[in-house]
């Protein structure tokens, strides 16, 4: 006579969690090259962080002379903390300070309320070109009272800020219109496209700056000039925009023919189609790349300290060349990267909470 057994005492409940022990075994020591490797990387640390942590906390210096860090030895955070005023704000007048201050306060503002997609409406048409004018109005002045000040003088994160998240936002769409150009079955426009987008692609992104910052001025009329801030963040965005094109476009290519035939067969225009069917999908496909791509801008922003723009890359290297703080450029260079850091990982970080709810 057979017997049946009980279902719950033949299978055993799933281990869901393992103690510390018995996980370093199954990561770090689960064969003799993983042990070794581990073992390695343990003395490595062992050797290198202790002394870090000597150098840059115990021993560090926050609020004291250059020759009292000469002295004792250890990180000098003072280069930062006698300098932030500087390296922030750069060469806008100091009694202003917080004019740019508060445009920087502004933008973050801006960019926190369009991270939130149930602000994707018309609202946020308006709401960006007001802050965008009343930034303007901060940094330049001249109006309601508020003393001009020239656009040579802008300087520090304010105009990182600035060359980079306008940049970004003014590249995206012109790089979709020109994946969409070079899409297009219309040959004119496929082969300007081509040729835009495979020419930038072709250059540096310091050869752009060099043009906009000498070459272009000598092919203006006589009397006619144009702010060098403004060439430098046509140069960003016409580079980036040839980069996000190619990404757009092998996110078009991706989408399944029956999405175009579907979108045909309802009547819809150009336009529409592209607009309600395409686009979304597309666009939502190439959401990792299309970040990278915004990332690797934002840090080349920096590459306009060679004509001659006090970003906060300059702003940093102009208070490392005064004597008193000389040698002390680990210090500062490591405030600098944290602050790109955080920037940085910011886009990530939303990039992926985007990507998640938009696949939900």
């Amino acid at each position: 006579m057979i017997t049946q057994t009980n279902t719950s005492e033949v299978l055993k409940r799933p281990i869901i969690h393992i103690g510390a022990i018995r996980w370093i075994r199954q990561n770090l020591f689960s064969n003799v090259f993983n042990s070794c490797l581990s073992l390695l990387i343990l003395f490595g640390l062992y050797k290198i962080v202790p002394p870090l942590v000597q150098w840059a906390i115990i021993k560090s210096h926050w609020f004291s002379t250059s020759t009292e860090c000469r002295a004792t030895g250890g990180a000098c955070w003072s280069v930062v903390t006698s300098n932030l005023r500087f390296i922030i704000f750069g060469m806008y007048p100091r009694e202003l300070h917080w004019r740019p201050a508060i445009a920087i306060i502004l933008l973050v503002i801006l960019l926190f309320y369009s991270k939130n997609r149930q602000h994707w409406n018309n609202r946020i048409l308006y709401i960006w070109p007001i802050g965008i004018f009343i930034m303007g109005l901060l940094m330049r002045g001249g109006l309601f009272g508020l003393e001009s000040v020239e656009s040579s003088k802008w300087s520090g994160l304010p105009l990182t800020l600035m060359l980079s998240v306008f940049g970004m936002f003014a590249a995206y769409p012109l790089g979709i219109m020109l994946a969409l150009g070079r899409r297009s079955k219309m040959p004119a426009i496929k082969s300007l496209c081509i040729v835009y987008i495979e020419i930038i692609r072709g250059v540096p992104l310091i050869s752009m700056l060099f043009m906009s910052a000498i070459m272009f001025p000598l092919f203006l009329p006589e009397g006619i000039t144009i702010d060098k801030i403004l060439r430098a963040q046509a140069a960003i965005i016409l580079f980036t925009a040839a980069y996000i094109a190619e990404v757009v476009r092998g996110g078009l290519q991706a989408i399944a023919r029956g999405q175009y035939e579907a979108a045909d067969s309802l009547g819809l225009n150009y336009y529409h189609k592209m607009r309600l069917v395409i686009l979304p999908q597309a666009l939502k496909i190439v959401i990792p790349p299309t970040v990278g791509i915004l990332i690797s801008a934002f840090k080349d922003t920096s590459l306009v300290v060679i004509i001659a723009l006090y970003d906060l890359m300059k702003t940093t290297q102009a208070t490392l060349s005064n004597p008193l703080w000389m040698g002390f450029s680990a210090e500062a260079f490591i405030f600098l990267a944290l602050i790109y850091l955080v920037c940085c990982y910011a886009m990530s970080n939303y990039s992926r909470k985007l990507e998640r709810e938009l696949h939900s």
